[in-house]
């Protein structure tokens, strides 16, 4: 039998009996926590109450029982058993909800603002991480807030520019909103978390190897090296999961167990053959999540089908929630450095800057190529600036960055990024359906310029007509319009080449570029 192997206790610590009494205790807290959260969460739906988000509810919930804990005096004991580690987070909380992103993402309205959702995800991270650090250094040499090196301060820009709109989302998903709007505010969030990381991580061995940072051009080659090797190895393990089920010969009654089990296991396997090969594990189970709905999710017998959809609904929700009330108990737990007030006011001030800067400055971009009924208007580029909450991503990695950066540098960038997570959460999370139906971007009577109606004809995809007058942005017009060009022709390709080389399909199945609203997800409109 196996046996449970508990940490060798430190001496003067309790006896054995004691130790498993603990642990019995901090697990029962856990799972309490879950319970309680799961039944707010259900309750403020059904009142439609959305000054209080799950996530915000999850949060609260945690920190009470953090402080609660505290004040009693049980901390070490309770500590030991519910402690936020990085490595919990990294290997088990996060591959659920991020194949869960990939797994129920609509093809359709993704793929069709793919270059938006890049430019936003990679260039516009990329924007915020920069004008974050830069702004922080300046702040810190102009005596506004407190000193950090160049380096840091673009660690710190790094981690904080990735965003966790799952408040924002859930409000998407009830109230009903327009679906390309909700595709770049989903896509977005999902690949600037692997930016963000990647950019962490390079910034990070720049710091630990300061030598190498005269080459700036390596350092671009290197995360570009990360992320299409990521991509790759996702893409990988979602096709050969299709094939093995489409050649095995496991959709029958009594091979359906087998079906199932191996179906679950092909996931995790990307992720961790992704983060063994020195990659990005997130961009590898995105993927293969995005695969393995379209290609191997049709190889599976119904049954089998019901059980995917329903188990990976059921672990990333159980995950989700147990991040925010992890993240609650932690902050409550945690030694914190608040003599830094003023950083942690500028930084609020100096992120909703390049969250500006990404936004419009990307939209403009994507403006400028896509013709006038595909245009973003000014009402979504809104809502997609107001969307950049920050989560547990940025927790996670502000926690590291107390390892990774000298004594008091990471404590003072960790407590900044906690005040930043409890209020996005918290205060804007609260605000954000109050905020969205201002803006009118949720509701039944959206009609956005950039709507449906711009999906009909060519397998899903309206590619612009562009003006033959050429104009000073002629030549940046024209890469992008190829770049519209080479996504119509995808959409040609996997359907006449792909989709019957890796499904076994029937003549009734539903094309790539059809959203996914029927049996198997309840689409964009939550529950109903």
């Amino acid at each position: 039998m196996m046996e449970l192997n508990v940490t060798a206790p430190p001496a003067g610590s309790p006896p054995p009996g004691k130790e498993q009494q603990a642990a019995g205790v901090g697990i029962l807290l856990q799972i309490s926590m879950l319970v309680l959260s799961f039944v707010l969460g259900h309750v403020l739906r059904r009142k439609k109450f959305y000054y209080l988000p799950e996530a915000s509810g999850s949060l609260l919930i945690g920190l009470i029982v953090g402080v609660l804990a505290n004040i009693s005096n049980t901390e070490t004991s309770i500590r030991t058993w519910f402690n936020f580690h990085e490595e919990f987070f990294f290997l088990f909380l996060l591959p659920p909800i991020i194949f869960q992103s990939g797994f129920s993402l609509a093809p359709k309205p993704f793929f069709s603002n793919f270059g938006a959702i890049v430019t936003f995800a990679i260039l516009g991270t990329f924007i915020a991480s920069i004008v974050t650090g830069i702004l922080v250094y300046l702040g810190g040499l102009t005596f506004l807030m407190y000193r950090l090196p160049l380096v840091e301060c673009l660690m710190f820009g790094a981690l904080i520019s990735a965003t966790d709109p799952v408040t924002v989302l859930s409000i998407f998903q009830e109230l009903g909103t327009d679906m390309n709007l909700y595709a770049l505010v989903f896509g977005e969030s999902v690949l600037n978390d692997a930016m963000a990381i990647s950019l962490y991580r390079t910034m990070s061995s720049v710091r630990s190897h300061a030598s190498s940072g005269q080459n700036f051009f390596m350092i671009i080659v290197r995360f570009l090296e990360t992320f299409v090797g990521s991509l790759s190895s996702g893409v990988g393990v979602g096709f050969t999961s299709a094939l093995l089920f489409k050649y095995a010969g496991l959709d029958i009654d009594n091979l359906q167990n087998l079906e199932c089990c191996l179906f679950v296991l092909f996931p995790y396997f990307s992720y961790m053959l992704a983060e063994g090969l020195g990659l990005s594990g997130i961009v590898s189970i995105l993927f293969t999540g995005i695969v393995m709905k379209h290609y191997t999710f049709s190889n599976l017998s119904e049954n089998s089908q019901r059980f995917a959809t329903a188990f990976f609904h059921l672990i990333s929700s159980l995950a989700e929630t147990f991040v925010f009330i992890y993240m609650g108990f932690d902050i409550a737990m945690e030694q914190h450095s608040w003599s830094h007030v003023g950083f942690i006011f500028f930084s609020i001030l100096f992120i909703g800057v390049a969250r500006a800067a990404n936004v419009f400055g990307c939209a403009y971009l994507v403006n400028l190529v896509r013709p006038a009924h595909r245009q973003i208007p000014s009402k979504y580029q809104k809502a997609l600036w107001y969307s950049g909450l920050r989560g547990a991503m940025a927790f996670a990695l502000a926690l590291q960055s107390i390892h990774d950066l000298p004594e008091g540098h990471g404590q003072t960038i960790f407590t900044a990024t906690t005040a930043i997570v409890v209020l996005t959460v918290l205060l804007i999370g609260g605000s954000t359906g109050t905020m969205l139906e201002a803006l009118e971007v949720v509701g039944d009577d959206y009609d956005g310029p950039i709507g449906e109606q711009s999906y009909e004809g060519n397998n899903g995809y309206v590619a612009p007509s562009y003006e033959e007058g050429t104009s000073s942005g002629s030549r940046l017009k024209m890469k992008l319009k190829e770049f519209h060009e080479s996504t119509t022709s995808f959409t040609a390709l996997d359907k006449n080449y792909l989709t019957p080389f890796f499904t076994s399909q029937n003549d009734d199945e539903e094309d790539f570029g059809e959203p996914t609203q029927d049996k198997r997800r309840g689409g964009f409109r939550g529950h109903g």
